[in-house]
């Protein structure tokens, strides 16, 4: 037998060591840059180890010696592929290519299978054309001869060469198992091309295996759960920055939530996601659904890049609407580098009519683009994406987010009969852009719903030179007919007073009161280090209600079922003062709560939430009566250095109203703050210390309160 004959079949289902089946050789270490335990899961037959993508892999002191011919046998599941193009996701790997020496069984970022090896005077590439599947099981063979080098996927030969006198030198590298030999590093921090998913069995034994041998190995494996292969929220049951009663993917990277509508009894709700690790790039949709915008359950991914399809880059942000049988159909920003921009909208069917599954857990995607930036219209060389799509009269509009070069953001509109031919009908208002500069070049997810009988409300997210990147807004009509808006005033006006909090909005209406739900990101604001060392990046907010009051202002309230999360009334004041409330407040701690203040609108006050004992630590709310003004200071929110503190955020308000009334939701490092039930102000903090629980209120001892209402939250999946 070989003495390069290894074999690691991944049963032990607990520890950090893999041991070698076959001969006493150094065994395989696991390895996570966080810290973590490793993660074993449900493998072919017994365990298998899950690896995380961007922080975990398997290392050992094993050096292989130099033979004419050997085969590596892998079982994989991959979770996802890397999208990284750089250079491929190592499975196994002992290699230099500099010095053109060991070899490297992996997968591109589009998820084809690649083998790579050296001589020492040259390097050898071979790469199968067509992707494996995510989350199912695949066998990868390498064989590698003096005359012939071959690629097996699955028992098939996906690719081969003929070499002469060929011999694999080997490397000074480190044996890696999920790790790249020669790693490359995304903001200094993240390495992109990791394996993700799961590892079932690796063997490395020293002759070269034919295609019957190969065909001959291959056993038809049996299907992969999402419990095996997802991400397990639970690994992040103990962050105690991260929210609990907000929605959030299960880990790793989200932004925007978007394309929420309801159907058959449930509310879906998208997010942009990168299920590699917690930075941007490689983005996916994941997919939640709920009964009551509160609860949400985590679904498998809804759509994925893919490299023969419509968006081999990126799956970006987009809309729901129904096709003509009143079917879900979902439109998303393509990113395909065959186009110039790389941005345009794809179309992606639900199978619920071929499956029945109500949950809607597959898409099909239509194989075109549906609509692409028209031409000669002197739009932004960077700016044509976030599709948003509704149903009117029998025809479907669709908005879309972009920018003229140079001058500032706009609006196309394009409309249909069928979903996939669109017409352009012009762009969806006039605006002077030199006398708003902060509304930057692009207006991103662009949103415009019926929020009266006769007023529309139209959404923008800025973005570009210059952008104050927020949720805008103006009211206006929309005419049909000529697909135009008319905005009752000329410079839109913002929701919340927070920055870079309460941002990417996305809507639909209700089907049960009849207003607008809007959804948004709560952005982190934490460096990369820290999400890094977190595994986790942002949170959605809470899903807001919009509405108009009787004199057709915007009245904007967090979701009727966001009461139901109330678990324990912790405190009940009614007609009191300040200084009266003051003892009862030192009783009252916490960092997930509900917090109900009514307060005359005259006097000044201060309401500090996540205190030290000793004040050290507060995120301070801060009103300015004589200003009518609202603001958040996080100047002393952390003593943490390695977390941002954040200033000092907020502005005035739009309403003066003898009662001011503030309904604060805490949710760990998220605070969200709703004012006379027409502005917001969202924001973070990330205390270091773990006292720091208090509530405090500070302001003349005969300010008026009329009432104090505090409630402990429940968490909505713990």
């Amino acid at each position: 037998m070989s003495s390069n004959f290894v074999h690691w079949i991944f049963n032990e289902g607990d520890g950090n060591t893999v041991h070698n089946q076959v001969l006493p050789k150094p065994p395989l270490l696991y390895k996570n840059d966080r810290g973590l335990r490793p993660q074993w899961r449900k493998g072919r037959a017994s365990a298998a180890l899950w690896l995380d993508g961007y922080s975990s892999y398997l290392e050992s002191e094993y050096k292989l010696d130099q033979i004419d011919a050997f085969t590596i046998e892998v079982w994989i599941a991959p979770r996802n592929f890397s999208g990284y193009s750089q250079a491929p996701s190592a499975i196994i790997n002992q290699h230099s290519r500099r010095d053109q020496t060991g070899f490297l069984l992996g997968l591109d970022g589009d998820g084809c299978a690649v083998f790579q090896a050296g001589s020492g005077a040259e390097w050898i590439e071979l790469s199968a054309d067509k992707p494996l599947e995510r989350g199912s099981w695949s066998q990868l063979i390498a064989a590698v001869s003096n005359s012939s080098i071959s690629l097996y996927v699955n028992g098939e030969k996906a690719a081969d060469r003929k070499v002469h006198n060929f011999a694999c030198k080997p490397s000074d590298a480190p044996l890696m198992i999920g790790k790249h030999n020669e790693e490359e590093r995304i903001a200094g921090v993240f390495i992109p091309n990791m394996f993700s998913g799961l590892m079932d069995e690796v063997k490395f034994v020293g002759e070269a295996v034919a295609q019957e041998g190969a065909s001959a190995l291959f056993h038809s494996p049996p299907p992969v759960t999402e419990d095996q292969i997802g991400l397990n929220r639970n690994e992040w049951k103990q962050d105690r920055h991260r929210p609990q009663f907000h929605a959030s993917p299960p880990g790793h990277w989200m932004n925007e939530p978007h394309a929420p509508f309801f159907y058959k009894g449930k509310y879906h709700l998208f997010y942009q996601h990168n299920p590699q690790g917690p930075f941007w790039g490689n983005i996916h949709w994941g997919h939640w659904i709920s009964e009551d915008l509160i609860h949400w359950k985590d679904l498998p991914v809804a759509l994925a890049p893919g490299k023969f399809e419509v968006d081999p880059i990126g799956t970006w942000s987009g809309s729901a609407s129904f096709d003509e049988e009143g079917n879900p159909v979902l439109f998303f920003t393509a990113g395909n580098s065959s186009f110039t921009p790389n941005q345009m909208t794809g179309l992606a069917y639900s199978t619920v009519k071929e499956t029945g599954d109500l949950e809607l857990k597959e898409w099909k995607k239509h194989p075109l683009p549906v609509v692409t930036q028209p031409e000669g219209m002197n739009l932004h060389h960077d700016g044509f994406r976030d599709p948003f799509v509704w149903k009117e009269d029998g025809r479907w509009f669709q908005l879309v987010a972009s920018g003229f070069e140079g001058k500032g953001g706009t609006i196309p509109v394009f409309v249909s009969d069928n979903l996939t031919k669109w017409d352009f009908k012009g762009f969806l208002m006039d605006f002077p852009h030199e006398k708003y500069p902060h509304l930057g070049e692009i207006w991103e997810l662009p949103v415009l719903l019926p929020i009266s009988p006769e007023k529309h409300i139209l959404l923008i997210s800025p973005v570009g030179k210059g952008a104050h990147v927020e949720v805008y807004y103006w009211i206006g009509e929309w005419k049909a007919e000529e697909a135009a808006f008319l905005p009752d005033f000329e410079e839109p006006k913002l929701i919340d007073l927070g920055l870079f909090h309460f941002t990417g909005p996305s809507g639909m209406i209700d089907p049960h009161t009849g207003k607008i739900l809007l959804f948004t990101i709560a952005q982190g604001e934490r460096t990369v280090e820290k999400e890094y060392e977190s595994g986790w990046a942002h949170t959605a907010g809470m899903p807001v209600q919009l509405s108009l009051d009787a004199e057709g202002g915007l009245l904007v309230e967090p979701a009727d079922a966001a009461e139901s999360l109330r678990e324990e009334a912790l405190l009940a004041l009614s007609e009191v003062t300040a200084k009266e409330a003051q003892p009862y407040l030192k009783e009252v701690k916490g960092d997930m709560l509900d917090i109900l203040l009514e307060v005359e609108a005259e006097r000044s006050f201060a309401l500090r939430v996540r205190m030290t004992p000793d004040q050290e630590e507060e995120t301070v709310f801060l009103y300015d009566a004589a200003e009518n003004r609202f603001s958040a200071d996080r100047t002393r929110s952390t003593r943490d250095p390695a977390e941002k503190t954040g200033g000092i955020q907020g502005g005035k308000l739009e309403k003066r109203l003898p009662v001011l009334k503030v309904r604060l939701l805490l949710d760990k490092s998220l605070i969200e703050v709703y004012l006379n039930n027409s502005q917001t102000l969202t924001t973070r903090t990330y205390p270091d210390s773990l006292d720091a629980l208090g509530i405090r209120l500070d302001g003349p001892d005969d300010l008026k309160i009329n009432a104090l209402n505090i409630w402990r939250m429940k968490s909505i999946y713990y």
